[in-house]
């Protein structure tokens, strides 16, 4: 079975392999041994209560209980913003106009922006191509939301996530030439890796200082702004099924864009529920629904996927998916079912 589970100091070497699959532009699963093992010790400390609240963030890695491999991540940072700045452009508009002249001019200006301080923020979604097979995917941007349904008072009233910005076939961000690198001095790679590892100063120091009018940047600039990069699409189309919209913020660096929500009203907060494990043989249910299926354990939580639906108030699972997920006969799990289409 493949399962979602909280990260374990053993698996930092499984880890840094699988960040070398990345491209540019995941800022925050970089193949970064170091910021790795910091990364899963903070998540174990989140878990058991000991990170103060501006660090607190939660790590999921994607497993394949049948051979252990590690075949993606997906993070969860609690409150963003409160020790570092957490920086995005806010696109607005301005009007021009002249009675004298008889001119009328609509522009999109972008604005350093702070608004979402304090956020939770779902970060950190890769799948290792080895395992982008139907379904597998959203096991692993759902299982997050999971997470938060069961345990919703470690986390504020809004959440958010950054999606990777549009690079051009030579692998550069458009806007990222239009715009940073005059006033950064330095490449996009170089900038991405201080920010994913806190050094954020320099953004600060360097950012223009008055708001950006989108009309002056080159064509291929204005046209990356609030764009999704070619591999995140189908993250995104996850997403926006969850609940989160984009709300005219993006991200400073490639312009990629911020979605964000209540969680009160993501889908899996609003429809998942609770049932007890009944452990037997698949052929004992008719259903043909497919659900999501999760522990209730905080230091151990597990989320995989499987066929069937809630009856009776039990959910079916088979010895295998049961051990997989760490649960025994009468035991609690939440479920999030989906029916087929022609319902």
């Amino acid at each position: 079975m493949i399962v979602v589970r909280c990260t374990q100091p053993g698996d930092v070497d499984a880890l840094v392999a699988l960040a070398q699959e990345t491209g540019p532009g995941l800022t925050t699963f970089k193949p970064d041994r170091g910021a790795l093992v910091a990364r899963v010790e903070r998540a174990r400390r989140t878990l058991t209560g000991d990170a103060q609240a501006f660090e607190a963030g939660y790590f999921f890695v994607m497993e394949d209980t049948a051979t252990g491999d590690v075949a993606g991540v997906c993070g969860i940072e609690t409150e963003v913003g409160l020790e570092q700045p957490f920086y995005n452009y806010r696109v607005s508009t301005a009007v021009h106009a002249s009675q004298d002249m008889r001119v009328w001019t609509r522009m999109s200006l972008l604005n350093i922006s702070h608004d979402l301080t304090g956020y939770a923020e779902v970060c950190s979604l890769f799948l290792s191509p080895r395992y982008r097979t139907a379904g597998v995917g959203g096991l692993l941007s759902r299982s997050r939301f999971m997470f938060i349904a069961q345990f919703t008072d470690r986390f504020p009233e809004r959440l958010c996530a950054e999606l990777r910005g549009h690079f051009d076939e030579n692998g550069e961000s458009p806007f990222w030439n239009a715009v940073g690198s005059h006033f950064y001095q330095i490449d996009f790679n170089e900038a991405d890796y201080l920010s994913s590892h806190g050094k954020k100063s320099f953004v600060a120091e360097l950012m223009p200082r008055y708001p950006v009018y989108l009309d002056l940047l080159p064509d291929t600039a204005q046209q990356a702004v609030g764009v999704t990069h070619k591999d995140t699409a189908p993250a995104r189309k996850m997403l926006e099924a969850e609940g989160l919209r984009y709300e005219n913020h993006v991200d400073i660096f490639d312009a990629g864009p911020v979605l964000e929500c209540h969680v009160a009203d993501l889908r899996t907060v609003r429809e998942s529920v609770i049932a007890r494990v009944r452990i037997g043989d698949r052929t004992q249910t008719n259903s043909d629904a497919k659900s999501l299926v999760s522990n209730t354990l905080l230091e151990d939580f597990r989320c995989g996927a499987t066929a069937g639906a809630i009856e009776n108030g039990a959910f079916l699972l088979t010895a295998e998916e049961a051990a997989a997920l760490r649960v025994k006969e009468g035991d609690d799990v939440r479920v999030l079912t989906s029916y087929p289409r022609s319902r």
